[in-house]
């Protein structure tokens, strides 16, 4: 039924509360991208089938439903089973009769399926214990892994969109405004460009047609933050961005939604229909007379377009492709009018900020950076996935103790943030503060979230090459010290790699680099050199290697170096031979083995697999 007042929206919520009380057991199967690739939509097929068959919706008083990411990709298919707080890891189709007749029916946890900490070796039961999760504080991810995305009951079972009622008729638009900007809420889509101070500027603008839009279009590699939310929690989203059309002014909207998240535009476009048929969106929102509605406009996939002006381009059917930024988009945005844009993030926030308060939300993190910020944790880590922990919390706390260090303890080299525009950071900054400000200072930037782990085999030249490379494709080419610039710094680069290096090199790269940060007319080509600018700060060195003594210190780039077996570490195991797809390994069992460096394409096999690290690069 629709709702057409805060009372009727509280009676529905109450219900929708009610109906999850009346259940003593839940369980919970993660349908997150990552999940459903490694099969978690076979084990909820799994389970309804046996709650259907052994009818124990009735029995146990049982609930079931698939949710969005619980963050802990890596370890799905995810199996959570509530009040009890189990966590399950891994879990198959076949593991569903055992957890049905062990956990559900005889109250006994399968030791199996629980997480094993990496660094203790401990198995751990409870949800709420494992550090991956019990070191964050989730704002923008609150209800994700707890509601199912595509029912809005669950939604407003645990709160949703009484941020939006309390917007519309307890507080004037300004106050809103005020609110948002006394949280110290900065856009989390790379800029941190202060969310009050843009909605206050396009509300004083005086074109009556106002525009909010939604950018989902996440293009950094390996970044995810965006699609989850708007997997997971998709009424999050909406109801923020009514919040921000009510406080200026705005009618319409749109949610940018790039083509390869699929499952992301069809959960937005379950909850915008629903949200529509509940009074939540469209023409007098909850009786109040303010009519506001949105609809998804799919990008292709071009990283430019993740940039404001581009992607108001590309919404309104145009090359997308960015303005000069003396036009601020508050006054001439989408069709010349007046657009507020902010991220999936900084939209999913707004509602706990009008519930909650301003001051609970700036009371987390910094002065400057307030609040919490999720990050997709990548790499050459233990524990990949997504978190959200507070502003100001250190890179060594991430990665250490949410991520569990490096992968096989190798040692730490270095970690890239921000995405392909980002920096890279070297071990004497892991205590360093996350917030925009500082990581800024460092030579990086907070950008969208991503955050890429590196060890002691990554070789920053390589490193700062590949995202040269993302961007010399994804240039919109409209300028020509981003289309050429970017271009000839990749291929320095590369030549640099290949071992085709020159004296002179990197001052000619510093000094193209400075030109390319002036004259670019957009974000992307401004920090285009960072990759190379700050692996040049903090890794000089390998790059003075690769040039003056034709060798790659971490072995990866192949025209500069060798591998050996070292004589006095080799235990004859064999793994090496078995794993080398050339056979240039040759030594009997429990002997010296030796590559023949002749015929060896130094591929890494041998190095992966060897247990005692005696494959060396010379």
């Amino acid at each position: 039924m629709r709702i057409n007042s805060v009372k009727s929206l509280t009676r529905a919520a109450g219900r929708a509360r009610g109906e999850r009380k009346r259940l003593e057991t839940e369980v919970l199967v993660c349908a997150g991208t990552g999940c459903l690739a490694n099969g978690s939509m076979d084990v909820a097929e799994a389970f309804l089938g046996a709650i259907r068959r052994r009818k124990l919706e009735a029995r146990l008083k049982l609930g079931f439903k698939t949710t969005g990411c619980h963050g802990f990709c890596e370890k799905g298919p995810l199996v959570i089973i509530q009040p009890q707080g189990i966590f399950y890891k891994g879990v198959k189709a076949k593991d569903v009769k055992e957890i049905v007749d062990q956990t559900l029916l005889k109250g006994q946890v399968i030791q199996r399926l629980l997480y094993r900490d990496p660094n203790t070796k401990q198995r751990v039961e409870q949800y709420a214990e494992i550090p991956f999760y019990s070191k964050q504080h989730r704002i923008a991810l609150r209800n994700i892994g707890k509601i199912d995305p595509k029912c809005i009951d669950d939604c407003l079972a645990v709160g949703g969109y009484t941020g939006l009622a309390k917007a519309l008729t307890e507080m004037k638009p300004t106050e809103v405004i005020d609110a948002v900007t006394e949280s110290g809420l900065r856009g989390r889509g790379g800029g941190g460009f202060p969310t009050g101070r843009k909605w206050k500027t396009c509300r004083e603008a005086e074109d009556p047609t106002k525009y909010v839009l939604c950018n989902a279009d996440e293009g950094d590699p390996g970044a995810f933050m965006d699609r989850s939310i708007c997997e997971g929690d998709p009424h999050a989203v909406l109801e923020g961005m009514v919040i921000g059309a009510w406080a200026v002014g705005a009618s319409k909207g749109y949610i940018y939604v790039r083509e390869e998240y699929p499952l992301a535009v069809k959960h937005l476009q379950a909850a915008i229909e629903q949200a529509r048929e509940r009074g939540f969106l469209g023409d007098d929102i909850l009786g109040t007379g303010f009519s506001y509605d949105v609809q998804i406009a799919r990008g292709g996939g071009a990283f430019v377009c993740g940039e404001s002006s581009a992607l108001m381009k590309s919404v309104a059917g145009e090359v997308g492709e960015p303005r000069a930024k003396y036009v601020h988009s508050v006054i001439r945005g989408l069709y010349d009018k007046p657009t507020v844009l902010n991220n999936v993030e900084t939209w999913a926030n707004v509602p706990w900020i009008i519930t909650e308060g301003a001051a609970a939300f700036a009371s987390l993190g910094t002065k400057k950076s307030t609040g919490t910020k999720t990050f997709s944790l990548v790499g050459k880590v233990k524990n990949t996935g997504l978190v959200e922990v507070p502003m100001g919390i250190t890179l060594r706390e991430i990665i250490y103790d949410i991520g569990g260090g490096i992968i096989k303890n190798r040692p730490f080299k270095g970690v890239q943030t921000g995405g392909p525009s980002g920096g890279c950071l070297p071990e004497g900054k892991l205590d360093l503060p996350v917030d925009f400000d500082t990581l800024t200072e460092a030579g990086s930037m907070m950008g969208s979230g991503g955050m890429i782990v590196m060890d002691d085999r990554t070789c920053m030249v390589d490193v700062a090459r590949y995202f040269l490379k993302f961007l010399v494709d994804e240039s919109c080419g409209k300028c020509v010290p981003c289309r050429e610039g970017v271009h000839q710094l990749h291929q320095t680069v590369n030549d640099i790699c290949a071992g085709n290096g020159r004296p002179g090199d990197l001052e000619r790269i510093e000094a193209l680099s400075d030109v390319v940060v002036k004259a670019s007319l957009c974000a992307l080509g401004k920090s285009a050199p960072n990759p190379i600018l700050s692996t040049l700060r903090y890794f000089r060195e390998e790059y003075e290697a690769h040039i003056n003594d034709r060798k790659c210190p971490a072995g990866v780039c192949r025209n500069l170096f060798t591998f050996r077996i070292s004589p006095e570490i080799c235990n004859g195991c064999g793994l090496c031979a078995k794993s080398c797809p050339v056979d240039c390994i040759a030594g009997e069992k429990k002997e010296v083995h030796v590559i023949d460096a002749s015929v060896c394409t130094r591929c890494g096999a041998c190095r992966n697999v060897c247990p005692t690290d005696a494959v060396e690069v010379i």
